[in-house]
């Protein structure tokens, strides 16, 4: 064994239940047999949506929001798995009723699962080359809501967006992104400002690999 070997972090179960890690096997196997984000995406669903309509498998700790979250209001972001590489990770993210997330990007192929509660979901483009630092121009392209047992993907078109709970009870959405997404630093947009700062959510759980 090498140094390089020895040293090299592993994959990282938080939680560590037969029914993660048999999802995270299912994703790792059609990561390495599919090719493009797209095709990746498409054949994931039907494990993700076994997974959303089992409620068994995930502990009330990874349910509740965290006042000390990194993107404020309450909201919580508790990691479930995260690859050793940094190429995945999965995680909960906790919306208390009335709160909104940031808007956002990921800068990463994604699935998102609605596992509790409803949420509203908004999508922006941006329309500026990104050629002055610290703006953004951005646009709101379309509005969805989500009940539990939906899903939407995270491709670069749909890569930004805000989700707010309508619902009367905390909303809980499932993450599967192709990054360690709680720990690189991404975006956070101001559409009404035009502005665009670093961004890093962190995990309420975990601390970042540094």
């Amino acid at each position: 064994m090498t140094s390089n070997e020895a040293t090299a972090p592993v994959d990282e179960f938080v939680l560590d239940t037969p029914r993660l890690r048999g999802f995270i096997k299912s994703v790792q196997h059609i990561r390495g047999t599919t090719s493009g984000a797209e095709a990746t995406i498409e054949a994931i669903r039907p494990y993700f949506v076994e997974l959303l309509a089992d409620h068994s498998w995930l502990p009330e700790r990874y349910q509740e929001p965290a006042v000390e979250g990194g993107m404020g209001s309450g909201i919580g972001t508790w990691l479930l798995f995260r690859a050793g590489d940094g190429s995945l990770a999965f995680s909960s993210l906790v919306v208390p009723a009335g709160a909104q997330t940031p808007v956002h990007d990921h800068l990463a192929w994604g699935l998102v699962g609605l596992y509790r509660g409803e949420q509203a979901e908004d999508v922006f483009n941006r329309c500026d080359a990104g050629a002055i630092d610290g703006q953004a121009t951005l646009v709101l392209s379309e509005r969805r809501l989500l009940r539990p047992g939906e899903l939407y993907d995270l491709l670069p078109a749909t890569d930004i967006h805000r989700v707010q709970t309508v619902s009367s009870v905390t909303s809980v959405s499932l993450h599967l992104l192709a990054n360690d997404n709680g720990c690189i630093w991404r975006h956070r947009f101001f559409p009404e400002e035009q502005r665009v700062v670093p961004f890093r959510s962190g995990y309420v759980n975990v601390e970042c690999r540094e």
